[in-house]
């Protein structure tokens, strides 16, 4: 940790530095082959919607000696649909079908209790029409558009509104990537799913919003200068907010794995697993857009405006000029500078004002008489009182 803490502040000070925004074609080859793989998925494979999406009927059965392949036999023998048999924690399985009529219902319930010796209240079961899931839906999706609205005035005013552009460009980015890595790995997409979907989107902006607001603090004032670019500036800021933002990451991550794990391992299938992989999908992929994406769309659209074209100009000209005068020449050429500006202040002082005094080890500027003819005059003067009292 001690390292990590001294990492954090060189990188902060800019004593060590990454160049992320001049790398940025990386970036974007990554994360645009993670777009076609999601993209593709997406298309190909779709997301599994659970039965709150879908609609149809959900039993639950519970005992020692229930199995996932008896369930199925059982409700397969009893009517002819489609069947999802899922075990849920140590000793319970789900199956869910289609929709299916009260008769049916009833009938697979009666099957499953006298094939487990159960009573008919022991099997649990629960009928979902698709209208439920479709509103479900709508809301979600309206819920989605406002969030996307707001964070798109509140960045607009408290940035600007390419900052704005280059956070929806990474929250868009974050979405893709989760949806689709969700559908390639075949989990089902339930309430909770939806529910981690609209967190992983505060999150990301919560990181990028920090970013953003060192890029802020760094670029000011900068055209007026010409020590470094726009992008040189946003470069810095992504430095100096790395450790930060590793460090959230990887907290934000560890207990989202551990009930990830506890979804998956300990308890099957149920709403935990659902919420806790899209969580942990979401916020690294968010982590990662954050720092390698955001701040690179921001770079090259503010790049483009002509005061961040002509400050790069400038501090390329300025670059070349350094290179190109030797390292002794420059060193002349400041002494110079400052010899002139000294002699400069004692030729204007002004009449009863003592001039400047020269620093130390430089000859005092002449007056415009040899030292010769300075000592001659003195001895001439000093014979002249010689005489005056020798004739008294």
């Amino acid at each position: 940790m001690t390292r990590l803490g001294s990492l954090g502040a060189r990188l902060y000070r800019g004593e060590v530095s990454y160049d992320f925004i001049g790398n940025r074609r990386t970036w974007y080859v990554v994360s645009a082959v993670l777009l076609l793989v999601s993209v593709s998925s997406l298309l190909l494979l779709r997301l599994t919607l659970g039965i709150e999406f879908r609609g149809g009927a959900e039993f639950r059965v519970q005992g020692s000696d229930v199995s996932v392949d008896t369930v199925r036999n059982v409700v397969d023998d009893t009517v002819k649909t489609e069947i999802v048999v899922q075990q849920v924690g140590q000793n319970a399985v789900r199956a869910q079908t289609e929709a299916l009529k009260s008769a049916e219902v009833e009938d697979i319930r009666l099957a499953l209790a006298e094939r487990f010796g159960l009573e008919r209240a022991d099997v649990s079961t629960q009928f979902i029409g698709p209208s439920w899931g479709r509103d479900i839906s709508i809301k979600a999706l309206r819920a989605l558009l406002f969030f996307l609205l707001g964070v798109v005035v509140f960045l607009s005013l408290y940035f600007e509104w390419k900052m704005a552009l280059a956070a929806m460009v990474a929250l868009l980015h974050d979405l893709v990537i989760t949806a689709g890595l969700y559908s390639l790995i075949g989990f089902e997409v339930t309430p909770a799913t939806v529910i981690g979907f609209l967190t992983i989107l505060g999150y990301s902006l919560y990181d990028t919003v920090v970013v953003f607001d060192k890029v802020r603090e760094n670029t000011q004032g900068l055209t007026g200068g010409s020590r470094t670019t726009y992008s040189g500036a946003v470069n810095l800021a992504v430095n100096q907010t790395l450790v930060r933002s590793i460090n959230t990451s990887i907290i934000a991550l560890l207990p989202i794995a551990a009930i990830l794990f506890a979804g998956v391992v300990l308890l099957g299938a149920g709403p935990l697993k659902d919420l806790a992989l899209a969580l942990f999908i979401g916020v690294a992929v968010g982590a990662y857009s954050s720092i390698f994406i955001a701040p690179a769309v921001l770079a090259q659209l503010k790049e483009r405006e002509p005061a961040m074209q002509a400050l790069a100009r400038r501090v390329s000209s300025r670059k070349a000029g350094t290179a190109t005068t030797p390292a002794g020449r420059r060193g002349s050429v400041d002494a110079e500078a400052s010899d002139s500006a000294a002699s400069d202040e004692e030729v204007l002082a002004p009449a009863g004002v003592s001039p400047t005094r020269p620093p130390q080890g430089r000859p005092a500027p002449s007056t415009g008489r040899s030292q010769q003819q300075r000592s001659q005059q003195r001895k001439s003067g000093s014979r002249n009182r010689s005489g005056g009292r020798k004739k008294r």
